[in-house]
Order: C-alpha cells, then structure tokens, then sequence
C-alpha cells in the first residue's frame, strides 16, 4: 500500500492547521467556525527524506448536526480500510469527549497504526492537563500545537519510522495503470471495455464502486495490471459521505500505480477536483494520460472544438504540459485501446534511462547555448550531469553555487530533456548538487 497518512478527530480540533504545516501550505481554508474547512483536503509532505500522501478528513464533513457524528465515524472507518497510518486528532482545551472516545474505540479495534496527537498544549499547565488523554489508550500520543509547530517533529518522525524509502519501492516488472477521476466520469465503464467483462456493476449513482481490484490485462499484446478503484459498494447508507470516499480511493490508487489515466468528462472539462488528481499524481511522480470522456455527448462538435479543449487543458496543468490527452468515449468504445496503448508508452518513458555520455553532450550544449545567470555576481557554471538511479526520471546537475540556480533556469533544462529524450507523460526531477 502506497503511504497515505490520515487526519482523523471531530470538527475544529486543528486538523487542517496540522495538515498545512505537513504540506507546507497554508491550502486550507482554517477558521474558527466548526466544520469550515472546504478545500480538497491532500497534500504530499516530505520528512526525513521520505515522502507521503497527507489527507485531512476535515474537508469532508457537513454541517448538520444529526450526520456529524455517524459522518465522522464512517469517514475513519474509510481511513482504516485505506490509510497506511493514522494521526488521531483531540483537542486539550475541550478535554476529552464522548465523540472522542467512540473514535478511539474504533481505532484501537483496527489493526492500523494509530498515533495520538492531542493539540493546543501550548502552555504549561496544558501539558498537564493533556496526560488525562493517555487514558484513551493509545501507546504513542504526542503533545503539539499545530500553531506553532511546536511538537510535531516528533509525530512526523513517528510517521516516517513506519514508512519506506521512496527509493525503496519494488519496480514491478509489468506496469500498474490505474483509471482515476471524480466519481460518475466512466471509470468502471472503462475498466469493463478493457477487460472485455462487466467484472464491476456499473450503474448511474456516484459511489458504486467499493474495492480496490487488481487485474492483469493480456490482449492485444499488451500487458499490465489494472488498479482499479471500483468495485461494489455494499453499504452506501445516504449519509455516508461519498465525496471523501471517493478522494480516499483516488488518493490510495494513485499510491499503487505507475501510471494514472485521468478521466475527465467532456462536457465540463478540467475541474478543481481534477486539477487536484493531476498535480498529486504530479508529485508523487506517477506517469499521466488525460481521458477526455463522453465526447460523443458534447453537441454541435466543430472543427476545432477538440482542439480548443485541448489547449485550455494544456493551460490548466501548465508548467507540466507534455502529456497525452486523449478525446474518448467509453459507450461508443472510441479510441479505448489507443487510451491504453499511451499508458504503456508513458509507463515506458518512466523507467527510461539515458547513457551518461548521452546526457552530457546534449545537455552541456544547451547549457553552453544558454547559461544559468549569474545571482549577486557569482558565476554558477554546470560541469556535469547524471541520471539518478531510482524508479522515475530523476537528473543531478553538478555546479558550483546549486542553491543560486532560478526556477526559471530549472524549467529551461527540464524543457531541454524533454525537446531530446521522450519523457511524454512523466514528471521530470531536476536536482543541483555541489559539484
């Protein structure tokens, strides 16, 4: 399982003031209303040189009074079924409550990690009056205060104790595609056309889908494993909150595959949601192919609506711009096996590794072309470069002055390794090191 790492606790504990500081982003909406944050809740953080997926349940509960309760027990049931680690989340200042110890007893009854992070201990007799949440039974509670960082060095170290080395995940030999996307945009839809069987039930109410299935995929020459995050739902009581369920799944499917086929729908194009979907699999380093789905339903199709659609999604995922976007339709069968045949390719171009030599004369040339400018009069020059020996394109440039390198500067080089060697579909690392 891919390394998510879920927030839990009831409204207005401090959970989204915990997952900026993780993130490093103040993405949230934090106020002091209960139940005000609304932003898609996940975000990747780096520790220890170890990276993770941080979801914060926070964004996802309603305010009504009488689905708070049963929402959150249900959104921590979903984050013990999906989640690697969980921090459970209390608040000193309200001391313990009722809700709390309903969650704790659930927790304690999963076989997940759980870590304890009561917040707000900002003083000391908070720190005395946090040692009653010990009685909560949870071995490994941690005293913070989200504000101001103050103890969660030591909850996150706690956190990367558990979690491999990035560099440590097992390459499969065969590639893991997994179809993602907001729910109702044809993911089940696909993965049947695929698989040539309805192996999933496929129906028009969002959140049918229940289990992660794994299937191996041999036609046509190809094969690969198929992550497939649908399923069949088996309790979708109505309150149960679909909205985080479905993150929760994307976010652990993301997690387990090498390439992600993003599906949209035509008909209203790249949404917040899928912006969010793109640059997580973005950071996480996974391959992307963007399915433009339900094409045959857009009306009054021009010569050139394809292709506007086209531009203005290359503009939303700007800088990251070199991936294939295809125009497909589930029902009609169009263009499925060529959705497939571009995530083999992108899978390709991920392990794809350039001889030193190769690297050296091209990217020594571009860089004599065009050299990195000078910052506060000192000359930075590049003397070589090299491929780091990990699971997806990473390239260590050895100069003097690295830190002094401009963004700009960076992204020139990335376009450079792209415009020679195919690297379609992957996000590219670039890294300055003292030469």
């Amino acid at each position: 399982m891919g390394s998510i790492i879920a927030i839990v606790g009831r409204p207005n504990v401090g959970k989204s003031t915990l997952f900026n500081r993780l993130i490093g982003s103040p993405k949230a909406i934090v106020d002091n209303i209960s139940g005000v944050t609304r932003d898609r809740q996940y975000g990747v953080c780096t520790w220890n040189g170890k990276t993770f997926t941080v979801v914060d349940t926070g964004g996802f509960v309603r305010d009504s009074e009488d689905v708070f309760e049963a929402a959150i027990r249900s959104q921590v049931k979903t984050a013990i079924e999906e989640a690697a680690i969980i921090i459970f989340m209390v608040d000193v200042s309200t001391g313990i409550t009722d809700l709390d110890e309903q969650v704790a007893d659930l927790l304690r009854r999963s076989k997940k990690p759980v870590l304890l992070a009561v917040n707000k201990v900002d003083n000391g007799d908070r720190m005395l009056e946090a040692n009653e949440f010990w009685s909560l039974g949870i071995e490994e509670t941690f005293f913070i205060a989200s504000v101001s960082g103050s103890g969660t060095g030591e909850l996150l170290d706690a956190v990367t104790s558990r979690i491999e080395e990035d560099e440590d995940v097992v390459i499969s030999e065969i590639p893991r595609i997994a179809i993602v996307g907001q729910p109702n945009v044809g993911k089940s839809s696909l993965t049947n056309a695929l698989l040539g069987e309805e192996r999933n039930i496929v129906t028009e109410v969002a959140g049918t889908t229940r289990d992660s299935i794994h299937s191996k995929y041999t036609k046509y020459g190809k094969e690969f494993i198929l992550v497939d995050t649908a399923g069949i739902r088996k309790k979708a009581k109505v309150h149960e909150d679909l909205e985080f369920y479905s993150v929760m799944r994307a976010v652990r499917a993301i997690e387990e595959a090498d390439v992600c086929l993003l599906m949209i729908d035509a008909q209203t194009g790249m949404e917040s949601q899928d912006m969010s979907i793109f640059r997580l699999a973005q950071r996480r380093n996974k391959g992307v192919v963007i399915l433009v789905n339900k094409w045959d339903l857009v009306e009054n199709k021009e010569t050139n609506t394809a292709k506007r659609l086209e531009e203005q999604i290359r503009k939303d995922i700007a800088p990251f711009t070199d991936v294939p976007i295809l125009f497909i339709s589930v029902l009609e069968k169009q263009r499925i096996f060529q959705a497939v045949e571009a995530g083999m390719t992108v899978a390709e171009n991920r392990t794809k590794k350039i001889k030193t030599s190769e690297l050296n004369n091209v990217m020594l040339e571009a860089i004599e072309k065009y050299a990195p400018p000078a910052y506060r009069g000192k000359l930075i020059k590049i003397k070589y470069v090299t491929q780091l020996p990990i699971y997806y394109p990473a390239f260590a440039f050895f100069c003097s002055h690295p830190k002094y390198v401009r963004e700009n500067y960076k992204n020139y080089l990335e376009n450079q390794l792209r415009k020679n060697f195919d690297f379609t579909g992957v996000p590219i690392s670039i890294f300055f090191r003292e030469k």
